[in-house]
């Protein structure tokens, strides 16, 4: 197993703040005897107050309590050795230099104020280092839950399972200043997903894998694996082990019992968390394959007819025609014919849509775009539809002040020809199809609007999803695609398809084309 990894700059930071502290420390340690030079320092300062305090302070006995000053102040800030020290140097100053000579005190006198003094020290030192232990456990305490935070915080805003994976190995390292590691199963064996530390071994590699297999912590530290020189945690939820945590300090330095708390509660978290990715991805992969069966599903149904029936009307008339035992006439010939050329243009309009489709879903559609003119565009639009428009009146209506407009002009001729032939098969022979355009502030709007037998309410929100068909009492011939794909293809020009009912019946549907800084709006008036 190989783990790798990056620190940030902020752990970058903390660490650099965590030399020099440990630098501090270590002058600390090297400097014990400064508390004693400072004990020393405020008895010669109490002693040299005394001295000039004596002419007016009677009897000298009272000036013993200036001693007390400096065995309070060694007890508060130094604790109890150099308190006791202090007191022993107080007395002792005190009983040379202010107690006469001619009057001795007695043996219990001295026992007494020696005490006394002493018992002060020993109870100030104590308090204080009782307040200093309570003050450290509770900022260490604040440390820690803010640390949790944080950590929390991460995990929240992560949604996969590498960024997890690296927001818990930075707030570990950052945290206890160490090297940290998450590793997750693959088949029989761990894989580093996040990692500070390179970890190479047959030790390292059995610790990791007897925490994972048996839910217990396992390495450096614990009774399992001992002689690995990483401390390896399972990170278990209620239901199961997720993975494995792995903790390298330097120095093996041991752990505290509320560090390794903290540190429990850290890999409870990273479970949960990565539990909840990876059924995150599950459902996503679960709605993925649920998506895909429907669209296979939709594109058989669709295919089962829409192919069959040409292909069927086809065979038929070919076969017809091919039998020489059937006399026909040239007017049946002739409709044979026609009927074959038809449905096959019908099946290759299907095939174009399916292949047109499948091309914009992986994004190898990219439009090419070049200033047209829309009458151009509609003209093209009703040359494609051949014989189809010949028996129908189709009425269009365009503004004289209409710009150039940027477009791919096959694709959007094509969109244009899907419209057109929903309306005609949705609308009876004797009704008009109307094709109009208008500008408006930023786009060129053309509308395709018939008065056919309209979208249901329900079915509206729907029609330009792929494979679906309107439900009509009478069935009409289509694969579903075609303003699916007509949609897609405006989409990539930056514009809008829409579909509305029609005021009086019928349906309409607008193309809105965006005005671009190469296609400006001509003023009202000029061509």
């Amino acid at each position: 197993m190989a783990l790798s990894g990056d620190r940030d700059r902020q752990m970058a930071r903390e660490g650099n703040t965590a030399a020099r502290s440990g630098k501090m420390v270590a002058l600390g340690s090297a400097a014990t005897w400064l508390p004693y030079v400072y004990g020393v320092a405020l008895i010669l300062a109490a002693t040299l107050l005394g001295q000039g305090l004596l002419p007016f302070i009677q009897p000298s006995s009272n000036l013993v309590v200036l001693y007390l000053v400096p065995v309070v102040v060694s007890a508060l800030y130094w604790g109890a050795g150099p308190s006791i020290i202090t007191s022993v140097l107080s007395i002792l100053a005190y009983r040379l230099l202010f107690v006469p000579q001619r009057l001795p005190l007695s043996l219990v006198d001295d026992y007494i104020m020696f005490l006394t003094v002493l018992i002060v020290g020993l109870v100030v030192s104590t308090l204080a280092t009782r307040a200093r232990d309570q003050a450290a456990l509770a900022r260490r305490a604040a440390d820690q839950t803010a640390a949790l935070y944080a950590l929390s915080r991460d995990l929240a805003a992560a949604g996969d399972l590498d960024t997890i994976a690296r927001a818990v190995v930075a707030r570990i390292s950052q945290t206890f200043a160490c090297d940290a590691a998450v590793l997750l199963p693959r088949g029989d064996s761990l894989v580093a997903q996040a990692g500070t530390f390179e970890m190479t071994g047959d030790t390292e590699e059995a610790a990791a894998l007897w925490a994972l297999r048996h839910a217990q912590s396992a390495g450096w530290g614990s009774t399992v694996h001992h002689g690995a020189q990483a401390l390896y945690l399972p990170l278990t939820t209620g239901h199961k082990v997720m993975g494995v945590l792995a903790i390298r300090r330097a120095g093996n330095d041991m752990w505290r019992e509320d560090q390794r708390y903290l540190l429990d509660v850290f890999a409870s978290q990273a479970a949960m968390a990565i539990e909840r990715a990876q059924l995150a991805e599950d459902a996503r992969q679960a709605y993925i394959l649920e998506a895909t069966r429907k669209m296979q599903t939709a594109l058989l149904n669709s295919i089962s007819h829409d192919l069959r029936t040409p292909l069927a009307s086809i065979t038929g008339s070919l076969t017809s025609l091919l039998d020489n035992e059937v006399r026909l006439d040239e007017g049946t010939r002739h409709d044979l014919i026609e009927t074959a050329r038809q449905q096959a243009e019908r099946l290759n309009h299907l095939v174009g849509n399916l292949l047109d489709m499948t091309r914009l879903e992986a994004g190898a559609m990219q439009p090419v775009r070049e200033p047209c003119d829309i009458q151009d565009l509609i003209g093209a639009a009703l040359a494609q539809l051949g014989d189809r428009v010949k028996e129908r009146q189709i009425a269009v209506d365009l503004p004289d002040d209409l710009p150039m407009v940027a477009m791919d002009f096959v694709l959007m001729t094509q969109v244009l020809v899907n419209l057109l032939d929903n309306a005609l098969k949705y609308s009876a022979p004797q009704t008009i199809v109307d094709i109009s355009a208008h500008l408006t502030d930023t786009s060129v709007q053309i509308d395709v609007a018939d008065r056919g037998i309209g979208i249901p309410d329900d079915d509206l929100p729907h029609v330009f999803d792929r494979f679906y068909r309107v439900r009509h009492a009478g069935r009409v011939d289509g694969s579903g695609l075609g303003l699916s794909l007509s949609k897609g293809i405006v989409e990539l020009h930056g514009g809008r398809l829409t579909g509305a009912h029609r005021p009086g019946g019928g349906t309409i549907f607008s193309i809105e084309l965006p005005l671009t800084p190469t296609t400006p709006r001509l003023p009202e008036g000029q061509v």
